[in-house]
């Protein structure tokens, strides 16, 4: 009885508080807009679960855009799927004083596939409202419902919309109507004014003028620093296939038995093909990459969102038919041609891209955004990515490294972590020569070899156009003016994952000379500027992401007739960040050796120490530029 009591003043309040809502701006508290782009004055949804397979989803959007970089926020759109149905959609647009300005109704949202470049089909679709405000601030009142079968995407709820975005009230509310057991996750709770009651058959949130959170150099991704409440049913459907899932073996075992199970069928000539591609190779290594190749050079990526809600693969044969699949098929397919060669493999989900983000290991749910193959072969993990024709066996960028994923097997699924490179793996080695003229013009020659991250930002250099790769040197040594290049090939050895850069290049005027005496920085190859704004009142840690070596050896050939004045004095600075070393000593009358390594690490810091991470890139760049003297003899 007092859950509900609780409950019942719950929707009280809420009902009151949106009734007595104000839409002008100067009712928006001063407070909520300190560091805001945009204001949150409303985020209002209710989730039913009537069944297994029936769900509706009502909600109340009300945001106040207080300049351009807030137009992103609005969020004026609904996504569908084909047995989905979008009951009601509605946006109201309001001037800074209130006054209704414009209704744009359900049918006026323009309707168009939910998925953009490099798909073939898709059933996902979205209606969008296109409105360009003509003053700010402006208002945006959206009102949406939609009733879908599948129950295994909860909406997961956000109580922040993200950096520079603060919220004057937001509610959800998620009831059960059919009995099915529910789990649910609060996150970053902790400094925020949030109000919660659960029971065995929904949940209540409120939250309350939640002030925006200014983005900070080196910060954390947003999701894992706002508040935030994820849910999922253990009972739960999807496009017609009824899953139960209470924690991630169960769920692999799932995904194996509904989605992946019979979908690797190859036709005789393929099996034939694979089986004489990998005949007399006694390496499992050899035959993943012959497979892996073949993969590469006979099928292309193309995005195809069709299946039970976009997360089962194409059958095996209809890849191996039109030679062309999404992550999902061919990922799929890569595993049924390995299959063949003798070689066990596992249909992985991941979360991908450069932040690293994590399938939440302590909340089993439908997550990820992409699929890849993971091949155990011994005690190491060798990982596929199946969409690209020209990624190195077991090479994972910043795309997918250094993150848990769930591994598919049939006997279920299994939480793994990918690969993460250390700070020695990720290495560049710079080497070169050059030479000063009295005029402080230089002209040389250098290469670069990349491993590990490194690697992966480099190797698709040699398919870029001639203009491309001069772009590319022109913006990475654009402390160098009256550029020029003479030469750049690359030689990109796939087996040892290295990547060589040779370039030849001049430059008038890099040096100066006044009064008969030069002046030039001799790191002309690989000076590490950057040093991030500073960041005061700091309230997030500082993370870097991942670590790195630089290390370089240059050989500088200087003029006839002049000779050292003065030399940049050694430098070792070493710090929890990292350790930078500098030296440049004579190596004969005309002839210097200059060396320098820089090792970055790894690793979450106290919000306390950016200002000592800061200081440390200062003294790298204030280095990294320092200049010698030669004077005439």
């Amino acid at each position: 009885m007092r859950v509900f009591t609780l409950l019942c003043a719950f929707f009280i309040l809420n009902t009151s508080f949106s009734a007595e809502l104000q839409l002008d701006y100067n009712s928006i508290p001063k407070a909520l807009l300190t560091d805001a782009d945009a204001v949150v004055r409303l985020d209002q949804m209710k989730v039913t679960v009537a069944s297994q397979d029936f769900m509706r989803v009502s909600s109340k959007r009300i945001i106040t855009v207080l300049n351009e970089n807030g137009n992103k926020h609005v969020h004026a759109y609904a996504f569908y799927e084909k047995n989905d149905r979008v009951v009601d959609l509605e946006a109201v647009i309001y001037n800074a004083q209130g006054e209704e300005i414009n209704t744009i109704k359900k049918r006026d949202f323009l309707d168009q596939s939910a998925i953009s470049g490099g798909t073939l089909y898709s059933d996902s679709r979205v209606k969008y409202m296109r409105y360009t405000p003509i003053a700010y601030p402006y208002t945006v009142v959206l009102t949406k419902e939609y009733t879908t079968p599948n129950t295994a995407f909860l909406p997961s709820w956000r109580f922040l919309d993200g950096y520079r975005v603060s919220t004057e009230k937001s509610e959800y509310e998620f009831l059960v109507e059919c009995g099915i057991p529910f789990r649910l996750k609060e996150e970053n709770f902790g400094a925020y004014s949030i109000k919660g009651h659960k029971n065995d058959a929904s949940v209540k949130y409120i939250g309350s003028n939640l002030g925006a959170i200014e983005a900070e150099p080196m910060s954390p991704i947003f999701s894992d620093i706002a508040p935030s409440v994820k849910l999922a049913l253990e009972s739960f459907h999807l496009e017609g296939v009824d899953g139960n899932a209470r924690n991630w073996n169960e769920f692999g075992k799932w995904i194996y038995d509904e989605l992946l199970f019979g979908r690797d069928d190859l036709n005789p000539e393929t099996v034939d093909k694979i089986t004489q591609l990998v005949k007399g190779i006694d390496s499992p290594l050899e035959k993943i990459r012959l497979v892996y190749e073949y993969v590469q050079n006979n099928t292309r990526y193309i995005s195809v969102q069709l299946g039970i809600g976009g997360w089962m693969p194409i059958n095996a044969q209809e890849v191996d038919m039109v030679k062309y699949g999404d992550c999902k098929g061919l990922t799929n397919y890569t595993k049924a041609l390995l299959k063949v060669a003798g070689i066990d493999s596992y249909y992985t989900v991941v979360y991908a891209g450069s932040q690293n983000k994590n399938l939440d290991k302590d909340f089993p749910s439908i997550q990820g955004n992409h699929a890849f193959l993971n091949v155990p072969l011994g005690d190491e993990d060798i990982w596929l990515e199946c969409t690209s024709q020209v990624t190195p066996v077991n090479h994972l960028g910043t795309f997918t490294d250094d993150r848990w994923v769930l591994r598919v097997t049939p006997d279920g699924g299994e939480m793994v972590k990918t690969k993460r490179y250390t700070e020695e793996e990720n290495l560049q080695l710079t080497q070169g020569k050059y030479f000063v003229t009295k005029e402080g013009h230089v002209k040389g020659q250098v290469e670069i070899l990349s491993k590990g991250i490194p690697y992966n930002q480099k190797f698709r250099l040699s398919s870029n156009s001639e203009d491309e790769k001069e772009k590319h040197y022109k913006e990475y040594w654009n402390y160098v003016d009256n550029l020029s290049l003479s030469s750049i090939s690359f030689e990109n050895d796939t087996r040892k994952i290295e990547f060589k850069e040779n370039v030849e290049i001049s430059a008038e005027n890099y040096g100066s000379n006044i009064e008969g005496k030069v002046l030039f920085a001799p790191n002309l190859f690989n000076r590490n500027l950057f040093v991030p704004k500073r960041s005061r009142n700091r309230k997030n840690e500082l993370l870097i992401r991942r670590g790195y070596l630089d290390q370089d050896e240059f050989t500088i050939h200087l003029p006839k007739d002049y000779e050292v004045e003065s030399l940049i004095e050694s430098t070792k600075i070493e710090t929890k960040f990292g350790t930078y070393t500098m030296s440049i000593e004579s190596k004969s009358k005309h002839e210097l050796i200059y060396k320098r390594s820089l090792r970055m690490n790894a690793g979450r810091f106290k919000k306390e120490d950016y200002k000592s991470y800061r200081d440390f890139k200062k003294q790298i760049a204030r280095i990294d530029n320092s200049r010698i003297v030669l004077t005439k003899i």
